[in-house]
């Protein structure tokens, strides 16, 4: 039996390598993605363009427009000479956020008096304003900190210390590189299982191998393993990368990592065949998989947390496997969770992969005889 896999297998990758097309989109796209999404995909702000419209006489002002720009987070873009001349800076996007000054803020900041700053920004992008917002008022914090020790004035008396656990510089990149793995592991792994069978009908060769002593279930084996290789592969080229090029700290055990990484392959190459079990031609499994792909990716916590999703949505997430890998990634990388505290995770993967691969089976079967 594993005879006929194994050469069933060989068959399979050789047919996937061989092909230019094929080989294109199992090697560059990944390679691609991985770079695009470490470098471009970030919650961070740089170089923010700020104007500044500043009706104050006095330094002061002045010295709080260098604090902003002497971070990398600023750009100052203006100096605006009149009021009216905020909204065509926000709406033409030359600016995204306007500063205000009033004729009496250095007069009142010296006599101990309440200073009112007027932040202005585009809202359009609301996580952007918000992410821009705090960048803005961690400034003024300091300012007001560094003046109240410079002349002899009280701290506040409750000051708030800040520490963030798993992530102390807050980097974005820690919670994004790890999620690309899930990401491309799955589409990597779909499109080679959803073409499997499909590709085989549309050359004509899958009458071929009903006429081999192969029986069904030996050949579902056959087209799962290049997914499954193929996927495992993926998966270990781009944790090296994660870890040795983007200098994503991976906490917890290999072992735990590649348990999860195993089980959800076992159900993305579940689904894959099944997609694969019923299409005709490699259009309609390209067509299926990413019909798959994209709500798997949504509903996975990968960008935005499942907690924030409407109750029914909630529940449709179970059924999705990179829900579950998401939180084994994150949990290994930056927790350094243990095995025995993923198990919750693991089972899931491990059902819908069975179930889907059960399903594949009888679909295959099925549209044999």
């Amino acid at each position: 039996m594993w005879r006929r896999i194994l050469a069933l297998l060989q068959k399979e990758l050789l047919s996937l390598f061989k092909d230019k097309k094929s080989r294109f989109i199992i090697i560059a796209p990944p390679i691609i993605q991985l770079l695009v999404f470490g470098y471009a995909a970030t919650f961070d702000l740089n170089r923010v363009p700020f104007a500044v419209f500043n009706e104050d006489r006095g330094t002061l002002s002045t010295e709080l427009v260098d604090h902003l720009r002497g971070t990398q987070n600023f750009e100052q873009v203006s100096i605006l000479g009149r009021q009216a001349d905020i909204a065509p800076t926000l709406n033409g996007r030359t600016a995204l956020l306007v500063l205000h000054f009033g004729p009496e803020f250095s007069a009142d900041l010296r006599l101990g008096r309440s200073a009112p700053l007027q932040v202005i920004v585009d809202g359009r992008n609301s996580n952007t304003a918000l992410i821009a917002l705090n960048y803005v008022r961690n400034i003024v914090k300091r300012f007001n900190e560094d003046w109240a020790q410079a002349h002899g004035q009280a701290p506040p008396a409750a000051r708030l210390e800040m520490r963030a656990w798993f992530n102390p510089n807050l980097e974005s990149r820690w919670f994004i590189v790890p999620g690309i793995i899930g990401l491309l592991t799955l589409v990597v792994t779909m499109l080679v299982t959803a073409l499997s069978v499909a590709r085989e009908r549309e050359q004509g060769t899958f009458d071929q191998l009903l006429v081999t002593p192969m029986r069904p279930v030996e050949i579902l084996i056959g087209k799962a393993l290049p997914g499954f290789i193929i996927g495992l592969v993926e998966a270990s080229f781009i944790i090296v990368v994660a870890v040795f090029w983007f200098d994503i700290p991976l906490l917890g055990s290999l072992f735990t990592l590649y348990t999860g990484i195993l089980l959800f392959l076992l159900s993305a190459v579940g689904v894959g065949l099944m997609i694969s079990a019923l299409s005709v031609t490699q259009q309609q499994g390209m067509l299926g998989a990413f019909l798959f792909l994209v709500p798997a990716v949504i509903l996975s916590g990968f960008a935005t947390p499942i907690a924030n999703m409407p109750a029914v949505v909630q529940d449709l997430t179970l059924i999705n496997p990179m829900r579950y890998f998401m939180i084994i990634l994150r949990g290994v990388f930056l927790e350094g969770t243990p095995f025995a505290l993923l198990v919750d995770q693991f089972w899931p993967m491990a059902l819908i992969g069975l179930v889907t691969l059960a399903l594949a089976g009888w679909l295959f079967r099925h549209r044999m005889y």
